[in-house]
């Protein structure tokens, strides 16, 4: 094993009115025991609201580290109660595991399932509306506090408990916290653009979106994604 971590806590909703959003949302997943399937799509009985940009392969499974929410307390101390296991929206509560020993396209075995580091999350407009404050998004692509989105390479069933290990690791040069400040805009070389371009697993939504990033740099434009 590369990186060994085990699931706390594993979360699943459906859509539900949201207040401060147009659309239901699954935001507030609740613990179950297990097991669930993890098929293509995530996991039986999870939903998303709005699948134009949430859910799909791409973004199947979300797992979120539990050594994060301290930090969240830290920075929102009048908030530091919110900060707990599920409010992050996450599916997965992973101890053990966090953004720098998380890398991208690392094969993870979960359960009987195999899944694959596909891309991290971007803090949205959804995630404004559950904490009830807009600062969190910032916040989000500052610290890189993030989390990372799985795909499903084998179909198989999780239950909490269940181990997140890595057992492969085709980008070791590739912690998500390196990756997360060049997410957010604020770094990253010609070389370092074209490498993750080319990283075996990253989602194709972050080759286009590298791909646009390494035309403006061409270009001489500074643009942020």
């Amino acid at each position: 094993m590369m990186a060994r971590g085990r699931i706390a806590q594993l979360r699943i909703g459906t859509p539900q009115p949201l207040a401060g959003t147009k659309h239901p949302s699954a935001y507030w997943r609740q613990p179950v025991a297990g097991p669930v399937h993890a098929g293509p799509l995530g996991l039986a009985g999870d939903r998303v609201g709005n699948p134009k940009v949430h859910g799909g392969p791409e973004k199947a499974i979300y797992a979120y580290p539990a050594s994060g929410y301290a930090g969240w307390q830290a920075e929102f101390p009048d908030r530091a109660a919110q900060f707990v296991p599920g409010a992050m929206g996450e599916n997965l509560v992973i101890e053990g595991l966090d953004e720098t020993s998380v890398h991208l396209g690392d094969v993870i075995r979960c359960g009987t399932a195999t899944l694959q580091v596909a891309q991290i999350r971007e803090p949205c407009s959804t995630f404004a509306a559950a904490m009830g404050t807009a600062r969190v998004v910032k916040a989000m692509a500052k610290s890189g506090r993030c989390g990372w989105y799985l795909r499903v390479l084998e179909p198989g069933t999780i239950a909490p408990g269940d181990g997140h290990d890595v057992i492969e690791r085709p980008n070791p040069a590739w912690p998500i916290a390196r990756f997360t400040p060049i997410a957010a805009g604020t770094g990253g070389t010609h070389e370092e653009l074209a490498a993750l371009a080319a990283l075996p697993g990253l989602s194709e939504y972050w080759r286009v979106k590298l791909a646009r990033r390494l035309e403006q740099q061409r270009a001489g434009g500074n643009s942020l994604f």
